[in-house]
């Protein structure tokens, strides 16, 4: 018997011994959802395995972890302080951050959230993830990006991030990828000194010199600085300090540069070494008020304290 026939009595036997699985073996290829919608429907928003996730306020520990955002670079500018300090500024948008998916441990093995930013026609996705928002019901989303969390931090799907997430003064870690510069030498990739500009040195002036010994070891170790691939590779920016945010246009203006060129995507979350104080952060995130205009919200500075830094000396 050839190995195809005994799979095939294998999955036979299989099927006529186990129990009856409740969803089919097999799916055309479709938009629709396998199983209708309202079976796993909760109140405050359900994750399919019978946990409900309430929008609420909530206490922040300190061990308690919130999810991130998805923002747009916009670009770089300068601002100065009120004490007339000038500070290089990244302007970063949030783009219409929600909440496309409650990831679990009893269903996935992880307490996460997928959050979804932008928007994006149907026509511009594959047929699998627009069955996916469909299958959640949220709108079609550009970017989605997945952030672990606690299980006290989870929001049911469909909850906006905002730029209210975050807090002026707080530190934040960018995630993004570098602008890509190509194949470059040594010099421009690594900082390498070249070689001499005159006194004998021919056609070797950007050269990165000896890789290697002789006989012993007779090779080439592994990571040696050479020239390369340099950029287009994710890189985090970690303690981005948040000077100011603009809740209604969605803005948040950083401190220093965030990889990425203009118009790509970056990933922001709460900083891992300099934390926030948990007591100033909104838990799980913010909720506006009801009846709250955002369009009349004026923009949030950070505190810079009352002593002038150019006058602390005298």
């Amino acid at each position: 018997m050839s190995a195809a026939s005994r799979g095939l009595v294998a999955r036979l036997r299989l099927l006529s011994s186990g129990p009856r699985v409740p969803f089919p073996l097999h799916r055309s290829f479709s938009v629709e959802s396998l199983v209708d919608a309202g079976e796993y429907s909760l109140a405050g928003g359900g994750c399919g395995d019978g946990r409900v996730v309430e929008a609420k306020p909530g206490v922040m520990a300190p061990n308690s972890r919130r999810t991130g955002a998805i923002a747009v670079k916009c670009g770089m500018t300068a601002l100065w302080d009120k004490w007339g300090a000038r500070i290089p500024i990244t302007v970063l948008w949030l783009d219409d951050n929600t909440v496309s998916q409650v990831k679990t441990v009893e269903k996935e093995g992880i307490f996460a959230l997928q959050i979804g930013a932008g928007q994006k026609k149907e026509k511009h996705l594959t047929k699998p993830e627009v069955g996916h928002f469909r299958a959640q019901g949220v709108p079609l989303k550009r970017k989605l990006k997945e952030f672990p969390v606690t299980e006290d931090a989870l929001l049911p799907v469909g909850t906006s991030i905002t730029v209210r997430h975050f807090v002026p003064g707080q530190f934040v870690d960018v995630t993004g990828i570098t602008k890509g510069k190509g194949f470059q030498g040594g010099m421009k990739r690594w900082g390498f000194a070249g070689m001499p500009a005159s006194h004998g040195a021919s056609l070797s002036h950007r050269s990165i010199g000896s890789t290697g010994q002789r006989d012993a070891p007779g090779k080439v170790f592994k990571g040696k600085k050479m020239p390369g691939h340099m950029g287009d590779k994710q890189c985090t920016v970690k303690n981005v300090w948040v000077y100011k945010i603009d809740p209604a246009r969605n803005l948040m203006w950083v401190k220093g540069q965030v990889p990425g060129a203009e118009g790509n995507f970056v990933f922001i979350k709460d900083a891992v070494y300099k934390k926030p104080d948990v007591s100033l952060l909104p838990f799980p995130t913010h909720f506006a008020p009801e009846g709250e205009e955002t369009s009349d919200l004026e923009p949030l500075v950070a505190d810079l304290g009352d002593v002038d830094p150019f006058m602390a000396a005298d």
